[in-house]
C-alpha cells in the first residue's frame, strides 16, 4: 500500500457492477485519474478505481488529495495486467 499526495485530473462516472459481497447484489465503482504534485507535463499519473462508498464520492480537477493506493497484478491469457484500486481518498482542505 502507498499512500501519497496526488492532484485530481478526472473522474469517470459511476457505474454499477455484480458482487456477492454486498446487499442488493451490485457494487458502485467508477475510475479516478490522478498525478503527482509538480510539474503537469513529467509528473507521474495513475489510473485507479473507486468501489463502493469511495465510488459515490465527487472529486474535482485541481483537488488535492491524500490516496492510499493498492497495487495488484492478475494474470489473463497469458498477460499480466496491472490495476491499481484507491483504498482511501480524503480531500485535503487548504
Amino acid at each position: 500500500m502507498l499512500e501519497k499526495t496526488l492532484v485530481v485530473v478526472s473522474q469517470g462516472d459511476v457505474s454499477y457492477i455484480p458482487s456477492e459481497k454486498t446487499e442488493g447484489g451490485q457494487l458502485a465503482m467508477c475510475a479516478i485519474r490522478l498525478r503527482e504534485l509538480g510539474s503537469p507535463k513529467f509528473a507521474d499519473e495513475f489510473v485507479c478505481s473507486l468501489f463502493g462508498n469511495l465510488a459515490l464520492c465527487r472529486f474535482y480537477p485541481n483537488d488535492v488529495v491524500i490516496a492510499a493506493l493498492r497495487f495488484h497484478v492478475n494474470e489473463s491469457g497469458g498477460n499480466l495486467y496491472q490495476n491499481v484500486t484507491a483504498t482511501d481518498l480524503v480531500k485535503f482542505k487548504s
